[in-house]
């Protein structure tokens, strides 16, 4: 639910000229991210109209132009950048207030906290982990599973030490290279599998074709995954047969209905590698189906976590032995 405009009215009239709305906050901070009202809009799931009265909103509410209008890509003013680290600043101390008075404990400051996709988290961050501990030392971590843009949003609020994420140019994690350092810890094929027959040939085959389509198990249309399956489908160049029978977001979800046979489905290679090994699943298609995408980190190197000792300590590390 979004807030209109007459909403805001009532409201104002109500309790007085000095509402202000959480939501507004997390909106400027996408918006100082992206530069763009459409793509912040599109993320924080408004219509372009409606995010940009939000956005005014919050500066009539401040008093203050936050936003250079009069350019493109859109900047922030010199108020807009002075406002940018304390609005970060004041949704983390809101929602450690909340998670006190939920009863949860503080995050020990020796933890390092991640913000991470389902589907790294899941498969990719173990083998990580394993392979940091053998020259760093035990660490001790705390994961928010979540999809990638929400994951992105926890590090620009403030709410997590790293993200760990993927990245491809046509569908880029867009942060500030001034503020967000990154390191690129390797790449991630996305190809399409089906269950494996006795043979071991896979049960659907692409293209497929118009008498015969193939079950399609996909991702949910806002999910990044199916955003990169459209992206595969488009550079093939090739006409594909595909009849959408199940989507979701999950991957995992998705992995378990293809070794069902119910279907192919475009899975990332960390995600597989024991359904492989065992032959339940066989690739269903060549290189021309294939994706591959960055697996990268960024942290803030100018927010309140910049200064954890441990996190310090671990971008050391990574940083000696991955390439930028």
């Amino acid at each position: 639910m979004f807030c209109s405009a007459k909403a805001v009215t009532w409201r104002q009239r109500y309790y007085g000229k000095n509402v202000m709305e959480i939501k507004w906050i997390e909106d400027f901070l996408s918006l100082a991210e992206t530069g763009s009202f459409s793509r912040s809009a599109e993320q924080r799931h408004v219509t372009q109209p409606a995010f940009s009265r939000r956005i005014r909103a919050l500066e009539n509410w401040l008093g203050a132009e936050l936003v250079d209008r009069s350019n493109y890509p859109t900047s922030l003013t010199v108020a807009g950048e002075a406002f940018r680290e304390r609005a970060a600043n004041i949704l983390r101390e809101l929602y450690d207030a909340r998670s006190m008075l939920r009863g949860q404990r503080p995050i020990p400051v020796d933890t390092v906290t991640i913000a991470i996709p389902h589907a790294l988290g899941l498969n990719f961050f173990p083998k990580w982990l394993t392979g940091i501990e053998r020259n760093f030392g035990t660490l001790s971590t705390k994961l928010f599973a979540l999809n990638v843009h929400d994951a992105v949003m926890s590090l620009v609020e403030g709410n997590c030490d790293l993200l760990l994420c993927y990245h491809h140019p046509e569908q880029p994690i867009q942060l500030d290279t001034k503020r967000y350092a990154m390191l690129q810890l390797g790449f991630e094929a996305l190809k399409p599998y089906a269950r494996a027959q006795r043979s071991g040939e896979p049960q659907y085959r692409l293209p497929g074709s118009v008498a015969e389509p193939i079950p399609y198990l996909a991702y949910s249309p806002n999910a990044y995954l199916g955003r990169m399956v459209e992206i595969i489908l488009s550079a093939a160049r090739r006409p594909n047969h595909l009849q959408r029978r199940y989507e979701t977001d999950m991957a995992e979800a998705l992995k378990v209905m293809t070794t069902e046979g119910f279907g192919l489905a475009w899975l990332p290679d960390s995600a597989v590698r024991g359904e492989l090994r065992n032959k339940t699943l066989a690739l269903a298609g060549d290189e021309k189906w294939f994706g591959n995408m960055e697996i990268r980190l960024y942290r803030d190197m100018l927010g309140s976590q910049s200064t954890k000792p441990i996190v310090n300590a671990l971008w050391m590390h990574l940083a000696a032995k991955t390439p930028t």
